[in-house]
Order: structure tokens, then sequence, then C-alpha cells
């Protein structure tokens, strides 16, 4: 378990310290492009990590797992700036549960996920979690793509 904990601890040590870099550039650059900038970086962050071979060493898994924390980074803290700055100050505290509300929901979404992969795929359930969620943020990148094509046609 400490194992696993030092190899995993890259995502959650640069998580903390992209709020210091993303937060500041909302001021100057749209919320909707740094989500797209982030949820891409954290799919080509999934995909490397998809695509590693098993015999990869503890600096490969780390600096993988840096470009997804990067990529949630520049995404995280633009969305919830839009959301929290787009309700009227009266309404903040709604605001602040529908975060809370969201945040919960997609963790549950991606256990149930991750679980269903590894009871349907036992030898391939790992990697088929990664995939899936590889896709989703794709997904997720192109639907901000569709949101901003209207703003950057003007």
């Amino acid at each position: 378990p400490a194992e696993v904990g030092w190899l995993i601890s890259p995502w959650p040590i640069a998580l903390i310290l992209m709020p210091l870099l993303s937060a500041p550039l909302v001021q100057h650059i749209a919320p909707g492009k740094l989500g797209f900038l982030g949820l891409l970086l954290l799919a080509l962050g999934l995909w490397l990590i998809g695509s590693m071979p098993h015999t990869a060493s503890a600096l490969d898994i780390g600096w993988r797992l840096v470009i997804c924390a990067i990529g949630f980074g520049f995404f995280q803290s633009p969305n919830m700036f839009a959301l929290m700055t787009s309700a009227p100050s009266h309404r903040s505290g709604g605001a602040s549960g529908i975060l809370a509300t969201s945040r919960l929901l997609g963790q549950s979404i991606g256990a149930a996920l991750v679980a269903f992969c590894l009871a349907t795929w036992p030898q391939q359930g790992l990697e088929a979690s990664i995939w899936f969620g590889c896709g989703l943020a794709l997904l997720g990148a192109l639907s901000s793509v569709a949101r901003l094509l209207p703003a950057l046609q003007r």
C-alpha cells in the first residue's frame, strides 16, 4: 500500500499546485477555453497511461500522472470559477451546493464505471476503465468546443 501511495502521489501533488497557475489565467482567458485545454490534456495523459508498457518504471508512471493532473487542474479551477460567478451573489450557497453535488456525482459515476469494468472484464478491466475515462474526457472537450464555436465565429 505504501508503494502504491508513493506511485500515485504525482497526481495530487501536481493538482495542489495547479490552481496557482490556472486561477490567475481565468482573469485573461475564458474559462471554457481553459476547460477545453484541460480536458484535452487529461485525455492525453490517460491515453499515455493506457498505452504504457507493462514494464513501465515509477518515473514512467509519474510523468504521465502529472500530465493528467495538469489537465484536470486546467479544467477544475476554471469550471468552478465559471459556475460560482454565473450565479447572483444571493444564490452563491445554491451554486456551491450544485458544485459539490456535481463533483460527488462525477466521483460516484466514475467509481461505478471502474467497478463495472473490473467485474465485466477481470483481466482487462483496469485498462478498459482508463480508456473509458480517456473517451469521456475527449467527449467533454468536444462538448466545450461545440459551445465555444459560436463565440469564436463572432
